[in-house]
């Protein structure tokens, strides 16, 4: 059936079911049975007209600014989203952490402006509720909250119909931080911290793995030996998938002497914290922002954006500057396939910036032959030396 004027009520061979357009407006608005349910098939037209002359009737009662029923909201679009959310996470689907994001953004969004009619929803709305946030000033977190919003609604008009008023809201543009710890801040590092946090740390610098999500969550099980050295079996919770990489010499020592107090079968995590359990991201950020504060690192301008994260950072650092071999360093897709991202986020991240491979060729463009680099070479520390399970 063909769209009616505007007051009259319509059906959409798309998804069989009863529409009406108030005059005045474009938006489409689906029709609800007393149930809750659309009104679904050709044959219950007189329903839907019975259900849009009430409709008619409550809004001459109640004034133009009056939100029919059935008509969406901005609260309840994000509560469809963190049901969806929370139903992913039981099925292993999505994240915690990308839940518990969401259940923060989105209800300090609904406090804003949860009321309001999605129809009357503008752009204009999402960026004066970020800006006035003063603590949000990271572009990453501007993008990071502005991830969530726009899944939220895109996900109300891919299952319900429910139009996208946010559509073409651009989000900022990427900008990595890319700190990188040096030698002599990692020695510092070491020398600060009690044995637990101290392996945990020297295992996240020296394989590239993301804290929380990989390496805490490695076990005995994981562990292959092969004749050319240690292996690992890493899988993400991030992005569910699972990958193999060799460790350095340096690490293999490490895990051959945590393993003697989590042996295959024990169910234990190898990298433990002070009391026996799995590191977690709430705990490791407290643990890091304690030891800045400890070396008053929490006033240096750069030592100050330290976090554990920033081990992932280094690995990637020292893969391209060829730290450990010599001055040399790996390709961007070699780095990509040990830190489990694509080349294309690889390259995003760490190539303009570090990566030998794309630089050299800038530098042959323009006469210049590549000049032997100046490469800290790897020192010998204590968690290298002496093991403290």
């Amino acid at each position: 059936m063909r769209r009616q004027q505007h007051g009259s009520v319509w059906h959409w061979k798309q998804t069989d079911a009863w529409y009406y357009t108030l005059p005045g407006t474009k938006k489409r608005m689906p029709l609800f049975d007393e149930q809750g349910e659309r009104i679904k098939g050709l044959a219950r037209r007189d329903e839907a007209e019975r259900t849009f002359a009430k409709i008619k009737v409550t809004l001459a009662d109640n004034g133009p600014g009056y939100t029919p029923e059935g008509e969406w909201i901005v609260a309840r679009v994000c509560s469809d989203y963190l049901q969806y959310c929370e139903r992913g996470v039981s099925k292993a689907a999505t994240s915690a952490g990308h839940h518990r994001s969401a259940k923060m953004w989105l209800n300090d969004l609904c406090a804003y402006c949860g009321a309001l009619p999605v129809s009357q929803l503008k752009k204009g709305h999402i960026t004066t509720w970020i800006e006035a946030h003063s603590s949000w000033r990271s572009t990453e977190t501007h993008r990071g909250v502005l991830s969530v919003v726009l899944a939220a609604f895109n996900r109300a008009e891919e299952m319900f119909g429910v139009a996208n008023p946010l559509k073409g809201l651009k989000k900022p543009t990427p900008k990595p931080r890319l700190q990188s710890i040096t030698p002599d801040d990692e020695q510092v590092i070491y020398d600060n911290l009690e044995p637990q946090f101290r392996n945990f740390l020297f295992a996240a610098v020296h394989t590239g793995l993301r804290p929380f999500c990989e390496l805490a969550q490695l076990k005995a099980e994981h562990i292959e030996q092969t004749p050319r050295g240690m292996m690992w079996r890493v899988y993400s919770s991030k992005t569910k998938k699972t990958r193999k990489i060799p460790v350095r010499p340096e690490v293999a020592k490490l895990v051959t002497q945590l393993l003697k107090d989590a042996p295959p079968g024990s169910n234990l995590p190898l990298f433990r914290n002070t009391k026996g359990g799995q590191w977690k991201r709430m705990t490791g950020v407290v643990r890091f922002g304690n030891l800045r504060k400890k070396l008053k690192w929490d006033q240096d301008p750069v030592r100050s954006k330290y976090t554990c994260y920033t081990c992932r950072h280094t690995f990637v650092h020292r893969m391209l500057s060829g730290y450990w071999t010599s001055g040399v360093g790996c390709s961007i897709e070699t780095v990509a396939e040990l830190i489990g991202d694509t080349p294309k986020v690889a390259f995003d991240h760490y190539g303009r910036e570090w990566g030998q491979h794309y630089q050299a060729p800038l530098w042959a463009a323009i006469g210049e032959q590549p000049k032997a680099q100046n490469i800290a070479q790897p020192k010998g520390t204590k968690a290298d030396k002496k093991v403290r399970a």
